[in-house]
């Protein structure tokens, strides 16, 4: 049988497993689905797959393994990474998950709410805020990016320092197998030692060895106040200073601790003239921090009056503005969320989402700068992130004026390594928050250990036996 006449059948039985007008094929209807959110990748199809429940989903996995037809899952399609994205033979299938967009419970008494794979993140912090709590996770896409996607990939955001990853966020799961068959994890348990943790395994797995449906979320009780504040200071180094005395001072009231270059907000400001510099004065670097207060604001603000005088006596902080009102706040927060933005407006760069320790942060950016400066001249570094957890957006831009798609061309590859190696030097991770997808699994097998390797393909092979589920991804 040829591969068109399999991949015709397949689709001719999907349309009636979950009816045909959910079976999309018409290039004018699945083209959104076949191109990633930075427009790095994209591919063909034989279908677009849009299953209503799990029991949809199972049907279409049964399907494929039957068919040997490989699966992509995807969520809101706002990967960095090309993890959601089929390649261009036009033999995969793109099993989008939208569909399964109910929120099922919310138990306040346990803290958690339970959800499909479709509920798009902002969705689901809305719904808590209804029923009086805070679901904490929280990234610049969460107008559009679904929970089954920020487990898949194992989202961070910005409240990490406090709340933790999705992964810590997330108590069960619900998943369909390479079988067909669904595990149905959704126990909501905060200890459960009765064998292999398969939840943690799925999680991060970008749908390698099963597609998640559904998911029971941790909540966490709504915090009374929130004050935001920017302290100028003169280096990396006194940022983690000024984040050990933070930490020190507001303990678990510390929920957001944001790093951002002076070259980051000139940059934002170039090209959103609404957000200006928040100093008089120059300052290398600038840390965002927001305290989480549940007893009042005047008690958050007591502690950043606390904690800033402190800072300043010690010069580690050069300046210091706090925010008086909401509008203030989100302003604060708009200047770190439109650096993303302001990078693409100023042209092509290339991007890194790494960690290292909290503690070698400092010197990564000093010793990984210098060599890239030494390598290429000129080129402008917009280094920013999520300081309090060792997660930083190291980016590289074109010199000014220069052509930055033969600045890409001739030393993307150069840059990535010197980039990854020093990462590996300071014994860090070359995907932070955003996966391995198709970019980086060939950077991660160089990285990874030998033994590394073969326990995931171990796992890989295990779960996945025919390779159908999101092949080309995490591992080749």
């Amino acid at each position: 049988m040829s591969d068109s006449t399999s991949s015709s059948e397949f689709v001719a039985a999907c349309r009636q497993a979950i009816g045909a007008a959910h079976v999309l094929t018409e290039p004018h209807d699945t083209a959104a689905y076949l191109t990633d959110w930075r427009r790095r990748y994209s591919g063909a199809t034989c279908a677009v797959l849009r299953p209503g429940t799990t029991e949809e989903v199972a049907a279409l996995v049964r399907l494929a393994a039957s068919h040997r037809v490989a699966l992509v899952p995807q969520g809101g399609n706002t990967g960095l990474a090309g993890g959601a994205t089929p390649d261009t033979s036009g033999k995969q299938a793109v099993i989008s998950l939208t569909r399964l967009a109910r929120v099922r419970a919310i138990d306040t008494h346990n803290d958690t709410i339970t959800v499909e794979a479709g509920v798009v993140l902002a969705d689901v912090q809305a719904r808590a805020r209804e029923a009086g709590r805070l679901f904490s996770l929280s990234l610049a896409a969460e107008g559009s990016c679904t929970i089954g996607g920020n487990l898949s990939t194992n989202a961070g955001g910005t409240g990490v320092l406090r709340y933790g990853n999705a992964r810590d966020l997330c108590l069960g799961l619900e998943v369909v197998t390479p079988q067909g068959e669904i595990w149905n994890g959704l126990r909501g348990l905060r200890k459960d030692n009765t064998g292999y943790d398969l939840r943690d395994l799925y999680i991060g797995s970008e749908g390698t060895l099963g597609i998640i449906t559904a998911a029971v979320m941790k909540l966490h009780p709504l915090p009374a106040a929130q004050v935001t504040a920017l302290a100028a200071l003169a280096s990396p180094d006194a940022a983690l200073e000024f984040l050990s005395l933070a930490r020190r001072t507001a303990g678990a009231l510390l929920t957001g601790f944001e790093l951002m270059s002076d070259f980051c907000l000139r940059l934002v400001g170039k090209h959103f003239a609404q957000l200006r510099y928040p100093f008089d004065a120059s300052h290398p670097q600038t840390v965002l921090l927001e305290l989480s207060d549940g007893e009042s604001e005047a008690h958050a603000r007591g502690l950043f009056e606390q904690m800033m005088e402190t800072a300043l006596d010690a010069g580690l902080v050069e300046d210091a503005v706090v925010a008086e009102n909401l509008a203030q706040s989100r302003a604060f927060w708009a200047l770190r969320e439109h650096i993303p933005l302001a990078q693409a407006e100023e042209g092509l760069n290339i991007k890194h989402d790494i960690a290292v320790p909290i503690s070698r942060i400092g010197t990564f950016i000093a010793e990984t700068d210098a060599a890239i400066a030494a390598a290429i001249p000129g080129a402008r570094m917009v280094t920013f992130g999520h300081l309090g957890d060792g997660n930083l957006h190291y980016n590289v831009q074109a010199p000014e004026g220069g052509d930055a798609k033969a600045f890409l061309s001739r030393y993307q590859a150069a840059i990535n390594r010197l980039v990854y190696d020093s990462v590996a030097r300071h014994h860090g991770s070359i995907s932070a928050e955003h996966g391995l997808g198709q970019l980086k699994v060939d950077e991660a097998a160089h990285y990874k250990s030998p033994v590394e390797l073969s326990l995931m393909r171990a796992v890989k092979h295990a779960l996945d036996p025919l390779g159908l589920m999101n092949p080309g991804k995490v591992l080749r």
